[in-house]
């Protein structure tokens, strides 16, 4: 047995969902574009290792990571295509992730002169001129500006022969931002070329996430960087199913009076009696310390209220109008419900945040069985 054999609370990978989304998605990529799949943060919490291989069986030739430990464990479980970094990385960093051979993002001086001393000692340099376009102002180049724009002539004089791409991040993808960012990227795009050496036919140029593609309204580019769609948080009137199940046990079930309180901090007082079940889950496996006041579990086919502030590894919930509720039975914290989309949005509005978040922070803080 292992330590994890019988875990208290746990993420089910359902690995046939991940290549059904896959199939999904490639579908809806328009004729003559590419796919980028998106497998930073542990691929969003369900595993790289176990994710490449599905990726491989449909012939992606693209993935985009953040960090080295994901550029590895890429490289790791089979992947030999391009290897795209989606954020901006120290020259340590980069040093330290030469082996994966990825294809590093440059928007600043420092980032061009490492890949310039990189590619003048011998090792194989391809960069991607990442511009801000008024957009997510985080780590790409803003050109609009003076500064900007001679950072740019800099990077393209030290870089001419090393840059395979522009790319950018549409910070928001309502038709009308949407078109706005797409346009005034293609706009900088354009003009970088135009100013360089660059042949415009040599170069990917690439923007857009799922939202983007499931988005109402077309823009250009070359290739899309899709990973929430993969896992089956957007869309589900298109077939998309979610991956991931968040489940934990029932440790205990007793009979509580009216007048008695739950939780730290008697933050919940009974207005009844009230029979109550103790589950093997908590903040430290990423359910948050104050929940919404709807939150609640699935008990068979029932929805179990949640009472109280989350203890650390465990929480409380209602189950007097749950039949045959006992020891050892299984909880849905997230799934169970057949309305895919009322559940995406019941457990949106009760974290508070986004799948996307939760799907990662539950994946790497809870054992993970795959399905």
């Amino acid at each position: 047995m292992t330590s994890d054999s019988y875990p208290g609370s746990w993420c089910e990978i359902h690995l046939d969902r991940i290549s059904r989304n896959l199939e999904l998605t490639r579908g809806l990529v328009p004729a003559g574009r590419k796919l980028c799949a998106v497998l930073k943060a542990d691929a969003y919490g369900h595993g790289i290792a176990r994710v490449v291989p599905l990726m491989l069986a449909q012939g992606i030739t693209c993935i985009g990571i953040t960090s080295n430990s994901e550029a590895y464990a890429v490289r790791n479980a089979g992947f030999e295509g391009t290897l795209i970094r989606l954020r901006a990385a120290t020259p340590d960093e980069i040093d330290h992730g030469l082996d994966a051979r990825i294809e590093e993002q440059v928007g600043s001086r420092a980032v061009a002169e490492k890949l310039k001393a990189l590619a003048d000692a011998g090792h194989t340099v391809r960069a991607h001129l990442a511009l801000n376009a008024l957009g997510m102002s985080r780590d790409g180049l803003e050109i609009a500006t003076a500064a900007g724009w001679a950072t740019c002539q800099l990077i393209l004089t030290l870089l001419a022969k090393n840059i395979v791409g522009i790319c950018t991040h549409f910070p928001c993808n309502t038709p009308r931002n949407l078109r706005a960012s797409a346009d005034l990227f293609q706009e900088q795009v354009a003009m970088t070329i135009a100013n360089s050496a660059l042949e415009r036919s040599d170069i990917l140029v690439h923007a857009g996430s799922s939202l983007t593609l499931v988005s109402d309204e077309p823009v250009a580019t070359d290739m899309y960087r899709c990973g929430a769609i993969l896992y089956g948080i957007l869309k589900p009137e298109l077939g998309f199913q979610s991956t991931m199940d968040l489940k934990a046990r029932v440790v205990s079930v007793g009979d509580y009076p009216k007048g008695a309180t739950v939780g730290y901090d008697q933050a919940y007082r009974l207005d009844a009696d009230r029979r109550l079940a103790c589950l093997s889950i908590g903040y430290a496996n990423g359910f948050r310390r104050d929940p919404d006041p709807c939150a609640a579990v699935v008990l068979g086919d029932c929805l179990a209220p949640v009472l109280g502030k989350v203890s650390m590894n465990t929480l409380v919930v209602d189950v007097t109008d749950v039949d045959g509720v006992q020891a050892g039975d299984e909880a849905f914290v997230f799934g169970g419900i057949a309305d895919t989309k009322a559940s995406l949005a019941r457990t949106e509005q009760q974290f508070g945040t986004i799948m996307a978040d939760l799907y990662a922070d539950w994946g790497m803080r809870n054992a993970r069985i795959f399905r």
